[in-house]
């Protein structure tokens, strides 16, 4: 019998394994496109090709969502790839540096491009192209395809969001009829409050690469740090009356992009130009999308090494499974999954054509990152801090792979970043050292610059991150290395100052985040709580306003078992606390003064539904279930009434349009509300609609108003040409940039900080100081301005106003917070401004 070469059995074999693949419309049972298929089902297709198909597919769980649903990456290649996937990794790493070998990369390995899919859960089509894009790498067909594979590794992430997307799915499912209705007023292209585009948590996932506050991001960002990819492409969904957008990006670039990085997105543009053109497709490039801001889809992964891009096609929640767009032309669900699919197709076969092009830039990036590091300083010293945000710091820099030094007993020289100025530091093994000189340069310089250059002031997204100032600790950058640092793991040891004899009261000092969780935990377990008005000293030690003190006195029925109750909260929130054995102090207000304050467990409500920002009032969700496990009682906005207030302590309205606030009877009930003891936090708009309800607050005019005689003037700046339309919005424009705030820390709003506090401002509103009925917390004084974007109709209209205030009526307080201290739940230094007036205003 004549044998049969090995190289032919192995492709016989090969041949009749994916012949068992099935393609979508086999495996699900109607044609991909003609209704929206939900997550399970994309996951046993998934697993269905992974199985059929083992030498060419790994399916891999990299994690779970908020609401039990499975992540998972597939890794498509070659039969050959596929068996040294693992070498592939590894060597891609070398490529990197990011391993402590010293083998020598082979920068002749395959390019890795990643493809994720719906990172907003109702920009649905892309899960739907994933699972076409899925079946022809491996469709025995396909002989390009396979041609691809053997210069490139694909890892599909088919749903970022399973949970916004099955949010979208199940709704749109239960409302759409046997055909659906392109008309689009009709219901099926009107989703429900939230919508389907953030995550449990009602987080965009989208703006989290970088800050890594949600699960989703957090397990994803592990798996994307093992590989690398050269080319990642993020997918989305815009107005359906929208073209495709793919790459080139628009201005502006973040200047740390490189010459190739720019380049090859021309190319892949072009190619994904090629097919549309075939077909007829409209689109456009080189617009809207810019490449700045460091925590998308496309920026992150640039910042990364990789070509990031986002490709957008015209759909989303309101494109339904068919709408009639403003051409008069039907965009169906497989018109939007097709047109992703062939972009998908096109950037692995650009890719694949460019490979080793692709993988010796790649290198290029890193040994230059690691050998002539980008950026005004080339290291940084950030003091650590007795609230524990340096521990949170560290845990950012470790999620983001950046590497970090304990700083040791040394003196340094820098300058400031909060005062502009050298000085000299001075450190110990608390603080912390960076060191630019790594890998990961460029996100270094990133996200600690202290001002971004923009190279064009039309962006997409907020204009200033510096780490610094979201964390708020004292960081100096320095024009040398710093060598001879080691890096230890950080201890979860607390400081507990304990005495002998039997304690009258517990002292814990409120810092930051950790002293909130603390104080969540003993007040759900009915332990009473005061805090000082004042400082005051015992001894050796210093104790700062808001100081939380646990007497015995005031507890007796919970008896012996309280010292226990503190040690375990103190250990979980990873705190230290003094133990006093008189309530007797040596400066200041013993423990029975007026001036130390009764604390009470408060009944929070949080306004959520129509009207109300989705995104503002999760990430208050979030705060309260996720970062401090404390209860709080959400309430539809058009549900609120006289009734529900008076189970309220605390009444939370994040961002938004509050209709009720027109009704003259529920105005005057929450305000009745109020004055008999109730707390109101207002956010953001709500503090707008505040002003607009006559509650007292008034948003500050401008100061450059004209005299008679200059209004007589003709204005010849109305003479717009329509050419620059879009850029005529510019000097009234505040994409978001940071602002020092001045404080008035003798208020409860303010305990735990120093004079100063700075904001991410994203508006032009602020408000007029308090004469009589309120206190000025948090002001903006004249060049206030720190960092970011701000026109220059504003720049002036920015200062000399109110932004964190409390107006006192009757025996409760309204807390007026006109910028968001949670903004994307990574504003950390925020998170205690916030706490304090859920917690220490007015109690």
């Amino acid at each position: 019998m004549k044998k049969v070469p090995v190289v032919l059995a192995l492709l016989l074999i090969t041949s009749l394994a994916l012949s068992q693949v099935k393609s979508p419309d086999q495996f699900l049972g109607y044609k991909l496109g003609t209704r929206y298929t939900p997550h399970y089902n994309i996951v046993n297709y998934c697993k269905q090709v992974a199985e059929a198909a083992p030498n060419m597919v790994k399916l891999e769980q990299y994690g779970t969502t908020n609401e039990g649903r499975p992540l998972l990456l597939l890794y498509v290649t070659s039969p050959g790839n596929m068996e040294r996937l693992e070498a592939v990794r590894q060597n891609n790493l070398r490529l990197a540096g990011m391993t402590s070998d010293k083998m020598a990369p082979d920068e002749k390995a395959p390019a890795i491009v990643w493809l994720s899919y719906n990172v907003h859960g109702n920009e649905t089509s892309s899960s739907e192209a994933a699972m076409l894009t899925l079946y022809e790498l491996v469709n025995p067909a396909n002989t390009k395809a396979k041609e691809w594979l053997q210069h490139t590794v694909i890892i599909i992430d088919p749903c970022i969001n399973p949970d916004g997307r099955d949010r979208y799915v199940n709704w749109f499912n239960s409302v759409v009829g046997i055909q659906p209705n392109p008309q689009p007023y009709t219901r099926e292209h009107s989703e429900p409050w939230p919508g389907g585009r953030p995550n449990h948590y009602y987080f965009d996932l989208n703006r989290d690469w970088a800050w890594q506050t949600q699960v989703e991001t957090q397990q994803r960002i592990v798996k994307y740090n093992q590989w690398l990819p050269q080319v990642h492409v993020d997918y989305h969904e815009q107005s359906y009356n929208s073209p495709y957008y793919f790459a080139p990006a628009a201005e502006p670039y973040h200047e740390v992009i490189t010459g190739w990085q720019r380049e090859f997105q021309t190319i892949i543009g072009k190619n994904n130009a090629k097919y549309f053109d075939q077909h007829g497709w409209l689109f456009f490039t080189k617009e809207r999308f810019d490449l700045f801001y460091p925590s998308y889809g496309d920026t992150y992964p640039l910042y990364k090494g990789a070509i990031g891009m986002t490709y957008e096609q015209g759909g989303h929640s309101r494109g339904g499974a068919a709408v009639i767009n403003h051409d008069g032309d039907t965009l169906t669900l497989w018109d939007r999954l097709y047109h992703h699919f062939t972009t998908g197709m096109s950037t692995i076969e650009a890719t694949a054509q460019h490979s080793n092009k692709v993988v010796q830039e790649f290198k290029k990036y890193y040994d230059k990152a690691r050998t002539a590091p980008p950026g005004e300083f080339k290291a940084y010293v950030i003091k650590a801090d007795e609230g524990k945000k340096i521990v949170r710091l560290k845990q950012l820099l470790d999620r983001n792979n950046i590497k970090w030094s304990d700083a040791g007993n040394a003196n340094y020289t820098g300058i400031n970043y909060f005062t502009g100025k050298m000085a000299t530091v001075k450190t110990d093994s608390n603080d912390v050292v960076i060191n630019a000189n790594q890998p990961n340069a460029n996100l270094v310089k990133v996200l600690f610059e202290r001002n971004s250059r923009l190279s064009d002031s039309v962006t997409y997204d907020i204009t200033a991150w510096s780490v610094p100032f979201v964390y708020g600790l004292t960081t100096y950058g320095l024009n040398t290395y710093v060598t001879g640092l080691t890096k230890r793991e950080a201890s979860t040891t607390t400081k507990k100052s304990q005495v002998k004899e039997s304690p009258v009261a517990w002292l814990v000092r409120w810092n930051g985040l950790n002293s909130v969780q603390f104080l969540s935990s003993i007040l759900q377990q009915k332990v009473k709580v005061r805090y000082a008005e004042q400082p005051f000293n015992i001894g050796n030690e210093d104790f700062d306003k808001g100081t939380l003190i646990i007497t015995r006195t005031s507890n007796q029925s919970i008896g012996a078992s309280l010292a226990d109750i503190i040690s375990k909260a103190a250990d979980k929130a990873d705190i230290g606390y003094t133990e006093v054995t008189s309530s007797f102090v040596d400066k200041g207000f013993d423990f029975g003064s007026e001036k130390v304050h009764s604390m009470q467990a408060p009944k929070i409500g949080l306004l959520a539904g129509d009207g109300v920002s989705s995104l503002g009032m999760g990430e208050v969700w979030h705060f309260f279930d996720v970062q401090i496990g404390y209860p709080i009682n959400i309430i539809w906005s058009n549900d609120l009434t006289k009734n529900t207030l008076r189970e309220l302590d605390v009444l939370i309205m994040p961002d938004g349009n509050y209709r009720f606030l027109a009704d003259r009877t529920m105005n005057d009930a929450l305000k009745d509300w109020v004055s008999s003891g109730g707390r109101l936090i207002a956010l953001e708009s709500g503090v707008a609609q505040l002003s607009a309800a006559d509650w007292g607050i008034k948003i500050k005019k401008s100061d450059d108003d004209k005299s008679d005689k200059e209004e007589k003037k003709e204005d010849y700046s109305l003479l717009r040409r329509y050419e620059n339309r879009e850029r005529d919005f510019i000097p009234g424009f505040n994409p978001g940039s940071i602002y020092k705030v001045e404080l008035d820390n003798s208020h409860p709003l303010a305990f735990g900080y120093d004079d100063a506090y700075y904001t991410l401002k994203q508006d032009n509103t602020i408000y007029e100081f308090f004469k009589d009925m309120g206190w000025n917390v948090g002001v903006i004084k004249k060049d206030n301005q720190v960092a970011g974007f701000v026109g220059s109709k504003l720049k002036d209209k920015l200062k000399d106003g109110l932004l964190f205030g409390v107006q006192d009526m009757g025996r409760g307080n309204v807390i007026y917070l006109a910028d968001n201290p949670l903004f994307r739940s990574f504003w950390e230094n925020g998170r205690l401004l916030f706490s304090n007036a859920v917690f220490m205003v007015g109690q």
